[in-house]
């Protein structure tokens, strides 16, 4: 791929660990002149004189390439233990069949780790938490195959299923988007909700995107993360053109933003009543958040004017401070539309790591869940154990804070009822936390319990 495939950007610096040879990595540790370097892309002329910066691009790259070495093998393990968990789950429910991937009732690690399908019935549309909580719902199901989200939405909760997006992009090593579209009812819609997925358990080339730090700087916009960039489909050499041409006699591809934005304004138009939601959790909120400020970036008032909140959950962080004046100014005013959610120590909002990109930071309205479920309004989230390396004490903290969630977990389920009681799977997962400080946990059920237990959902600052 030739540096005219990032002509639509002013400034742009991207990884390419697929051409980071020996070489290329001890140039990066002793010259400063990263433009000529084959395994970074950016303008011949750009230099990083800060050593402690090149040696993060320089361990970031390194990671990546074991990652992606790495992708087959993982991949492999991540289907046979998923299959296996679906005929062990399949057993323990009286279904003696073997699984079928593309079936409704086959679920993914993340579904298997929380079984619940359903909505929280006590949450009525009048409730501050309800988008917030129908949105955390969709999140979580959007790890789903399509026949199983099929059924959730039109069985368990009783609404409109739309369509399941399996989108295209056109970079290297760059995944795809993936994304469903449902709404409350078949006509006359009140509420229409997109939700984009995030990162699998198992998926190492989307693990290498979150822990990715590079960037284009898009006119207008501000510095956006690449692999982000791909996965809703930005064109090679053009970037996002507000229309795209597909070749004729040739199969048209399935480019997430435009896609979804075309279907978007066929709903909208035939339910002129309708609020549209977006949401995601993890790279999935990511993608949520670049969405609708390519709407903006596209001026599509009719869509935009509709939204009526965009809630992540866990998301890693997307762009520089004039991305987020961007959003801000288009998404924010006249009153708060993006709604940023945490929980506890999780990992992914820290990422890309600061020390590796200091171009990107969080923006929107953000609402911090403490290990008891307690919410607290900030800013920009600061996460214990970020700007300093772990030590003894942060040890000792993570395995006091694991062993808490271990016995809320179990405590739960008692004092709450059967929506909150976790599965052997689950409370598996918590006691390997204790054992094992700081394991990535990216805790998609705390999500929904903080949602459904924290009380109030500020709707602005």
């Amino acid at each position: 791929m030739s540096k005219l495939d990032y002509c639509f950007s002013n400034d742009y610096m991207v990884l390419r660990p697929d051409r980071a040879g020996p070489m290329e990595l001890l140039h990066l540790l002793f010259s400063p002149k990263v433009g000529r370097n084959r395994a970074i892309d950016c303008f011949t002329s750009t230099e990083v004189r800060s050593f402690p910066r090149r040696l993060a691009i320089f361990l970031n790259l390194l990671l990546q390439i074991l990652l992606l070495a790495l992708a087959g093998p993982l991949a492999a393990l991540g289907a046979a233990v998923e299959l296996l968990l679906n005929l062990v789950d399949n057993v323990l429910h009286g279904r003696m069949e073997y699984p079928d991937r593309s079936s409704p009732t086959y679920r993914s690690v993340t579904g298997l780790i929380d079984r619940r399908a359903d909505l929280d019935r006590s949450i009525k549309p009048t409730d501050s938490r309800f988008d917030a909580a129908l949105c955390v719902m969709a999140s979580k199901l959007a790890y789903e195959n399509e026949s199983f989200i099929r059924n959730v939405v039109t069985s368990h909760w009783q609404l409109e299923f739309v369509r399941f997006y399996n989108c295209w992009n056109e970079f290297q090593n760059a995944y795809t988007a993936q994304a469903f579209v449902f709404c409350d009812k078949p006509v006359d819609a009140d509420v229409i909700v997109v939700a984009f997925r995030g990162t699998r358990p198992f998926d190492a080339a989307r693990w290498c995107a979150d822990l990715d730090p590079s960037w284009y700087k898009i006119p207008r916009l501000g510095r956006a993360h690449a692999a982000y960039t791909h996965a809703l489909g930005a064109q090679r050499n053009i970037g996002w053109p507000k229309w795209v041409e597909h070749i004729k006699g040739k199969p048209q591809k399935v480019y997430a933003y435009y896609t979804i934005r075309d279907a978007l304004k066929e709903l909208l138009e035939a339910n002129r009543k309708a609020r549209l939601l977006v949401t995601g959790h993890g790279s999935g909120g990511a993608l949520a958040v670049l969405f609708p400020a390519i709407l903006a970036y596209h001026k599509e008032k009719a869509v935009l004017d509709r939204l009526a909140g965009v809630y992540t959950f866990g998301q890693p962080r997307v762009g520089d401070a004039m991305l987020a004046m961007f959003v801000e100014r288009n998404l924010d005013r006249p009153k708060k539309r993006h709604f940023r959610i945490t929980y506890g120590d999780d990992s992914l909002p820290r990422l890309p790591n600061e020390k590796s990109a200091v171009h990107f930071l969080h923006f929107g309205l953000g609402l911090h869940f403490d290990k008891s479920y307690k919410l607290k309004v900030v800013r920009e989230i600061q996460i214990p154990g970020e700007e300093t390396p772990s030590s003894l004490l942060d040890s000792v903290t993570s395995r006091v804070n694991s062993a808490w969630e271990l016995g809320r977990g179990v405590y739960l389920g008692y004092r709450r009822g059967a929506y909150f009681r976790e599965g052997w799977l689950l409370l598996l997962m918590r006691a390997l936390a204790v054992a094992l400080p700081g394991l990535p946990f990216h805790r998609v059920q705390d999500y929904v319990n903080a949602v459904v237990l924290g009380g109030y959902i500020p709707k602005d600052n």
